[in-house]
């Protein structure tokens, strides 16, 4: 009975260490990485219990967009995790600038890497570059017959993929999902996902990660207990809001939206950006977005289930100078203290 019991255990393991997942190490206290209302830069902001946060830098920039986004110097949306190898630090941004273009529209994404979460290096990827950004160019069906033509590239996230097989058989890559809109050539913003190299310097061709006939961005996909992927996402169109969609597999079989749209409590205020988190020794969830729709903005976090469901009691977040579409990771003592040390530092 005891030899069953290990071998249930042992094959459980296996299959869950098979998934896709970022790693996930630190139980000292979170960052929060976010782009600021004050501006079209990345922010920090660190906390020890998830709500009440310290600003890095008074809330300024913490690396120069002018230098990072190489298209418009504006780094929006900013998504951070671990390296693969939890030997360093990996972030995406939406390469835009609001300020600057007068629209809403933008042409590509940045590729950020770091050693200390400090310094950082990068590669933009201006899609309407078209095929000659991808690696597998030679081999990929395009998504579009002109890239030229492109108006969004939205909000990527990242999702390590240990399964994922390049084509010299080599295993693993970054998932990046992001909405994506060809207006000549779509209807409306749908999700789009690549993967990206250990490197963190190239991308594969994009595809279609599901289209459910209406508008889709601000996508958050986690690895649950239950197995299966869950992603919080905004439905521009059909009626508006943060809903929660369900799939066996991460790249596809993603089934149409729960019709329970969990900023119900929130009215008619509009919210996007939401993300995902666990407090330290909390199998329930924190989720975070932004109320837009209210001025002053309101950036909020409620809570949810073990299955990021019946979300309730949400309270704004505290502390933060200009909080807006962000991330979320956990960090440990030494990560923390290195942070505050910029503080110091700029006193």
């Amino acid at each position: 009975m005891k030899k069953l019991f290990f071998s249930i255990l042992i094959a459980t393991s296996a299959t869950l260490s098979a998934n896709a997942q970022n790693p996930i190490k630190g139980n000292y206290g979170y960052l929060y990485c976010h782009m600021s209302d004050r501006g079209e830069y990345t922010a920090y902001a660190v906390s020890r219990d998830g709500y009440h946060y310290e600003d890095i830098l008074n809330g300024n920039q913490i690396f120069d967009p002018e230098i990072h986004a190489r298209i418009e110097g504006g780094t929006r949306d900013a998504y951070i995790t671990r390296s693969w190898n939890g030997k360093g630090y990996i972030m995406v941004t939406t390469d835009m600038c609001v300020r600057k273009s007068h629209k809403w529209d933008n042409y590509g994404i940045d590729l950020l890497k770091s050693k200390d979460l400090i310094n950082w290096t990068s590669v933009t990827v201006d899609f309407r570059k078209g095929m000659s950004n991808f690696s597998d160019a030679a081999t990929a069906t395009p998504p579009y017959k002109d890239w030229s033509t492109i108006n969004r590239v939205w909000a990527p996230q990242i999702f390590w993929d240990p399964s994922y097989q390049w084509s010299n058989g080599s295993r693993g890559g970054y998932m990046i999902y992001f909405s994506m809109l060809n207006r000549p050539e779509e209807q409306y913003d749908r999700m789009y996902y690549c993967y990206a190299n250990k490197d963190f310097t190239q991308l594969t061709t994009p595809r279609l990660l599901f289209d459910w006939g209406y508008a889709t961005i601000d996508a958050d996909i986690n690895l649950l207990a239950d197995g299966k992927y869950h992603m919080l996402i905004k439905k521009e169109g059909g009626h508006p809001g943060i809903y929660t969609a369900v799939s066996d597999h991460l790249t596809y079989g993603w089934g149409e939206p729960v019709e329970h749209d969990y900023v119900s409590f929130e009215g008619d205020k509009k919210c996007e950006g939401s993300s995902a988190f666990q407090l330290k020794g909390d199998k329930t969830w924190r989720v975070a977005y932004i109320q837009y729709s209210d001025n002053p903005k309101h950036y909020r976090i409620c809570k949810a289930d073990e299955n990021l469901r019946n979300f309730h009691d949400p309270v704004d977040i505290q502390g933060v100078t200009g909080p807006q579409h962000g991330s979320f990771m956990r960090i440990t003592k030494k990560e923390y203290k290195r942070l505050l040390e910029l503080n110091e530092e700029q006193k």
